[in-house]
């Protein structure tokens, strides 16, 4: 059984939740914990977390693929410009969205699962993510928003502590 405002697991004979401290009445229904604000703005912030992440593991190797194929010289540039810097430039923007995709990734499993240590990188992730405009924009902005208003985070904990290590 569960209590109906925090999600804790609490035992049919007990008075109050050991959690948030509500009392619990003989006329109080013990269910399945209903899902709250909090969980349902953390679950689709780590569905949109692990959406944009598969946008950018696509993004990074057509950047490796594009670099394999740019040749200024092929297409036209004069001989003394230097091009082996295109190459270099386009991989190694490659190899950064590859890695902003894992730790998106990451970031995504770890909303999902409302683990505690997913919150740090979710902001940091959002802070970057807000100059990639649009989508980047939008999720930074929701994120952040999302992060204010969880507050001191036991909006956060409250609503999954139980979800933390069931791998259900």
């Amino acid at each position: 059984m569960f209590c109906d405002r925090c999600g804790a697991t609490v035992q049919p004979d007990q008075r109050f939740c050991g959690r948030c401290g509500k009392e619990f009445t003989e006329l109080s229904a013990f269910a399945y914990p209903l899902p709250n604000r909090v969980q349902e703005h953390i679950r689709l912030l780590g569905i949109l977390w692990l959406a944009l992440s598969a946008l950018n593991a696509v993004a990074g190797p057509a950047m490796g693929i594009l670099a394999k194929f740019v040749h200024l010289h092929k297409m036209g540039a004069p001989p003394e410009t230097p091009a082996g810097f295109l190459q270099s430039l386009f991989s190694a923007i490659g190899t950064v969205i590859l890695a902003k995709a894992a730790c998106g990734f990451i970031a995504g499993w770890g909303l999902l699962r409302r683990a505690p240590w997913a919150r740090m990188p979710t902001i940091v992730l959002s802070f970057l993510a807000l100059f990639h405009i649009p989508l980047g924009t939008a999720l930074g902005i929701y994120s952040l928003w999302v992060r204010a208003r969880l507050g001191d985070g036991l909006g956060y904990v409250a609503a999954g502590v139980a979800t933390v290590f069931s791998w259900n």
